[in-house]
C-alpha cells in the first residue's frame, strides 16, 4: 500500500524539505539579481531617500569610503529580492506542511497568509509615509545650535530599512493570531484575559523595533498594534465559531429535545 505524503517516512521529508530549501535559496539568490536591475532602472534610491532630502544640504547622502555606493545598491537589491522572492518562499513553507493540515486549516491559512502581505505592505507603507518624515524631523531638530547633520549612505540606509520592516513586521499581529487560532493554540477568551499584558508587550516591542529612543516613533508602532490586537481578537471569534459550527454539524447534540419519545 503506497504512502500519502502525510505519511511519508522520515528520510523522504527529508529529502523533500532539502529540495525546497534548494527552490527558496534558488529563488532569493535570482530575485537579487533581478532587485540590482530593478533598483539601478526604477532609481528605487531616490524613492528611499526622499524623507530625507529636506534635511540634506546638497540633496544628497554622504559617503565616507570608496566601496559604500556600490554596497548601498547590494543592500537594497538583497532587500528587494526578499521581498520579490518572498510568495515563492512562502509557497515552498506551505507545500511542506500543508499535508499535516486538514481540509479546515488549509481553508483558513492559506488567505491568512495572502493578508500578511497585504498587511506587511501597508504597515511599511505608513513608516514611509508618517514614521520616517517624523523620525527624520526629530534627529536633526537635536542640538541644531551646536550640530549639523551629515547623513551617510550606510547609515541612513539602516535606519530606514529597520524603521520600514519594523512596521511591516509588527502588522502581522493579526496573521500570526489568526494561525494559531486555526491550529487551536489560543482562543478569544485567552486573548481578552491577556489584553493588558499585550499592552505592555506592544510598547516594548515597539520600543526595540523602532530605530533610537524615540517617543513619537513608538507611540506610532504602540498604537496600531493595540488596534491589530484587537481586530486578531475578532478574527479569533471569528475562527472559534466557524470550528465549533462544523463540530456540531460533524458530532451532532446527542441529547434528544424536550417533550421528545427518546425523552420520555
Amino acid at each position: 500500500m503506497n504512502n500519502t505524503r502525510g505519511e511519508m517516512p522520515f528520510l523522504d521529508h527529508l529529502e523533500e524539505l532539502r529540495w525546497r530549501v534548494f527552490k527558496a535559496v534558488g529563488a532569493l539568490v535570482a530575485a537579487t539579481i533581478l532587485g540590482f536591475v530593478l533598483v539601478q532602472r526604477f532609481r528605487v534610491i531616490d524613492l528611499l531617500v526622499e524623507p530625507a532630502r529636506p534635511y540634506l544640504p546638497e540633496g544628497r547622502l554622504a559617503y565616507f569610503s570608496p566601496v559604500t555606493p556600490f554596497f548601498f545598491i547590494l543592500k537594497l537589491a538583497l532587500l528587494a529580492g526578499v521581498i520579490m522572492a518572498f510568495p515563492i518562499v512562502l509557497y515552498q513553507i506551505w507545500a511542506f506542511l500543508s499535508p499535516a493540515l486538514d481540509k479546515r486549516e488549509k481553508r483558513l491559512i492559506v488567505p491568512a497568509l495572502y493578508m500578511g502581505m497585504v498587511l506587511f505592505a501597508g504597515g511599511a507603507m505608513l513608516g514611509y509615509e508618517v514614521a520616517l518624515p517624523v523620525s527624520m524631523r526629530f534627529f536633526t531638530g537635536i542640538q541644531t545650535d551646536f550640530l549639523y547633520a551629515v547623513l551617510g549612505a550606510d547609515e541612513y540606509l539602516s535606519f530606514a530599512i529597520r524603521l520600514l520592516m519594523g512596521f511591516g513586521i509588527i502588522f502581522e499581529l493579526p496573521v500570526v493570531i489568526l494561525i494559531l487560532s486555526v491550529l487551536g493554540l489560543v482562543t478569544p477568551r485567552f486573548l481578552r484575559t491577556k489584553r493588558r499584558h499585550a499592552i505592555v508587550l506592544s510598547t516594548v516591542a515597539a520600543s526595540l523595533l523602532s530605530p533610537g529612543d524615540v517617543i513619537t516613533v513608538t507611540v506610532l508602532m504602540m498604537v496600531p498594534l493595540i488596534f491589530l490586537y484587537e481586530f486578531s481578537i475578532l478574527l479569533s471569534v471569528l475562527v472559534t465559531r466557524g470550528r465549533n459550527k462544523e463540530d456540531n454539524q460533524i458530532h451532532p447534540d446527542p441529547t434528544p429535545p424536550e417533550g421528545s419519545v427518546e425523552a420520555e
